[in-house]
């Protein structure tokens, strides 16, 4: 078997080396020597190997302390006499000297680096001291840079480049680079003191100046742009001789001096502030606009508030404008176009910026709702398009048209008043054949679907379907009459209407209808209820149209007249008689007085369609008065359409009632709204249950506070509510 290995032992020497007494200071001469020989630029000579190897020796030995203390010294010293060479240098080249003695110092430094880079690696780490070359900086910073001459001469030269540029001049910007790197290599806070903080603070001075002579001596596009190009100035500044960290810091002084303390006085200049460049179409200007005052804080909110408060005056001009109202349809296209402009203006100048977007729908909806008409016209506008207004057009054209209309009706407020109004239009559309586009009718109905919802429109799809349905039943009828072999007077078409679902444009009243159409009426009435036992016909003979072919002037002159029920019944009365009086023609035709003298007025009394002679001539229908049939009446076209005069007492009259119908149909919407969120809360106070119950109507109408306390009151007297015994401001819920 193999015997244990053996274990050797290493002992140190017992007698170790003595060193000379004098080792330390031999040594240090020979390597102060040599940095002298480095700092002077003599060093081709020295043996850095050797020179190691004793400041190698004297780290090894515990003389590192003199060997740092002895660098320090004659460091020290040495850039005393640098400070003097570089004070003494005169104008320009002070700059040219500093920057040759800072090349100069690195490399020397570089050098002594070397020498003692086993002091750094041992001595320096473990007594926690600057490193040769930190302590090179920190002394060329003590002794060169914040020398008092040194450091003030520096500082002004360096502002009055900056200064000579701004103002156009041409300056060395490699030898300013050089500065303010050296400075930077000195350690960031020294390049923030010593001259960020100056720089920043005379640039304050500087564009503060500026901005006060400029904001009195040009327009604002004009200053616009001088901001926007000292704003690059200064980016290109700090990329050719500042460091990279000043550039958040000056654009932001610059942004305060000539933007933040400008803005308010940009914004309201006579002339060419905001408004005026909103009304020029200014896109480029009001862009640069948006891209400075974005910059700083608040400057959005200023351009954002002052575009909302010119709209809104604008706007409410516009649509208060008596002048524009006469024409609805105009008056709608108008406000179009201000929409048209305003969003081209939001996408080219503002980047299409939702809070830009934002404030424009906010204007938009304040003014449009100042006029109480703004429901009405805006149906009107619809019914414009879809009687006439889409002819011709491709499918994405009418879509576009319609959703323009979709977007005025978002704005409402009052959107139950625009269901009325667009509900009569659509009857009349319906009933008179003016629709000229049934899918069109049907695009619009299921976008007001989408934005209101299904109870919206529900009643409208029912006209809708009776429209459709009274098609085919009068294809059934006429099949009826085929097979009794039955054949009537003359043509009829009967609409049959859901009762409740249309809306009373006229009073429920019905006329003596000619002899030659009681035979039809009689015959489609027993069609019908034959075929639908239990139901009740009601004619609304107001709302009908005839077509009639007369004669004139002895035969030689035929004409196909189109007219109401009422106008028909009123002229078969003249087959049979020359001439008639007012009396006559009310008893033989039993047309409620207001809308016979309205019939007569518009057969009698329009100039160049007048189908009667009235006697005597005068504007108005009175008791008395005489009418026969003008024999002289001529036309160039053979169809001749024959018009309502509708006075305007009564159009005023209509839409008063249209309101009250609709102020009507409103409580029992906010009776619900009541009932449901008390059903849930149980508990509420007054002002929640105002606010919440405005909330959930606010897609229809908006109820003021008055009118749900009414029906707050409504409800406690027919006991759906009570008020709490100790605090009458709270309701309580009654199951």
């Amino acid at each position: 078997m193999a015997g244990k290995p053996k274990k050797f032992k290493i002992e140190p020497f017992k007698h170790p080396l003595k060193l000379d007494p004098n080792y330390a200071d031999n040594t240090w001469q020979l390597l102060e020597s040599a940095i002298h020989e480095i700092n002077s630029h003599n060093a081709s000579g020295l043996s850095f190997e050797e020179l190691y190897r004793n400041a190698y020796n004297m780290v090894v030995n515990k003389y590192g302390d003199r060997l740092y203390r002895g660098l320090m010294e004659t460091e020290t010293a040495h850039l005393s006499k640098v400070a003097g060479r570089i004070e003494a240098a005169q104008g320009d080249g002070f700059l040219r000297a500093l920057k040759a003695e800072w090349e100069n110092h690195n490399k020397s430094v570089q050098m002594i680096r070397d020498i003692l880079m086993y002091m750094d690696r041992i001595y320096v780490k473990h007594q926690n001291k600057a490193t040769v070359h930190q302590l090179g900086l920190d002394l060329w910073r003590d002794v060169v840079v914040r020398n008092r001459r040194i450091r003030e001469r520096l500082l002004s030269m360096l502002l009055d480049m900056v200064q000579r540029e701004r103002q156009g001049d041409i300056v060395d910007k490699g030898l300013f680079r050089a500065m303010t790197q050296m400075l930077v290599d000195l350690g960031q806070p020294v390049y923030c003191e010593d001259f960020e903080a100056p720089f920043l603070e005379r640039t304050s001075e500087f564009y503060r100046a500026e901005a006060a002579e400029y904001i009195s001596s040009c327009d604002c596009p004009a200053y616009l742009a001088h901001a926007e190009r000292r704003l690059a100035e200064e980016v290109e500044r700090v990329a050719a001789y500042l460091d990279a960290s000043t550039e958040a810091k000056v654009i932001k002084v610059v942004e305060n001096e000539l933007v933040s303390r400008q803005m308010r006085a940009l914004a309201d200049m006579e002339n060419s502030g905001v408004v005026p460049m909103l009304q020029q179409d200014k896109y480029a200007d009001l862009g640069r606009m948006y891209g400075l005052f974005r910059r700083v804080e608040g400057g959005l909110d200023l351009l954002r508030t002052t575009m909302g408060n010119h709209l809104k005056e604008t706007g409410k001009a516009l649509v208060m404008d008596p002048e524009r109202q006469k024409e609805p349809v105009e008056w709608v296209q108008r406000l179009l176009q201000e929409k048209e402009k305003y969003d081209l203006l939001i996408a080219r100048a503002f980047g299409s910026d939702k809070s830009f977007v934002a404030a424009l729908n906010s204007a938009f909806e304040h003014f449009l709702n100042l006029n109480v008409r703004s429901p009405e016209y805006i149906s009107l506008f619809m019914d414009d398009k879809l009687r006439k207004g889409l002819k011709g057009m491709s499918e994405d054209d009418i879509e576009v048209v319609l959703d323009k209309g979709i977007m005025l009706f978002r704005y409402l407020q009052e959107k139950d008043v625009f269901e009325k109004y667009y509900k009569q239009h659509l009857a009349k559309r319906l009933l008179h054949g003016r629709s000229s586009s049934e899918d069109a009718e049907q695009l619009l109905l299921t976008k007001l679907k989408t934005e209101c919802g299904y109870q919206f429109t529900s009643k409208l799809e029912t006209m809708f379907g009776d429209i459709k349905l009274s098609r085919e039943k009068m294809a059934d009828f006429k099949e009826y009459l085929r097979q009794r072999g039955t054949e009537l007077a003359m043509d009829m078409s009967v609409q049959v209407l859901t009762s409740g679902m249309w809306p009373q444009t006229t009073a429920s009243t019905t006329c003596n209808l000619p002899r030659e159409l009681e035979q039809c009426s009689t015959e489609f009435a027993a069609y019908y209820l034959h075929a639908n036992s239990g139901r009740r016909l009601t004619w609304q003979t107001g709302l009908g149209t005839a077509d009639i072919k007369a004669v004139f002037g002895g035969g030689t002159r035929k004409h196909e007249i189109q007219c109401s029920t009422y106008q028909m019944a009123v002229l078969m009365l003249f087959n049979d008689a020359e001439a008639l009086t007012y009396e006559d023609i009310e008893a033989a035709t039993a047309i409620p007085e207001d809308d016979l003298k309205r019939v007569l007025q518009s057969l009698a009394c329009v100039k160049g369609k007048a189908v009667l002679r009235k006697e005597p001539m005068s504007k108005d229908v009175r008791p008395g008065d005489r009418f026969s049939v003008n024999d002289a009446f001529t036309s160039k076209l053979y169809k001749v359409k024959i018009g309502m005069v509708t006075a305007q007492r009564e159009n005023e009259s209509e839409k008063a009632e249209t309101r009250e119908k609709v102020e009507e149909d409103r409580k029992p919407q906010i009776e619900a709204a009541i009932v449901r969120i008390m059903k849930s809360r149980k508990r509420l106070g007054h002002n929640e249950l105002i606010g919440e119950v405005t909330r959930q109507l606010a897609a229809r109408f908006l109820p003021q506070p008055q009118v749900i306390k009414k029906r707050i009151e409504s409800l406690i007297d027919r006991e759906f509510l009570e008020r709490d015994s100790t605090d009458r401001s709270t309701y309580v819920y009654l199951a």
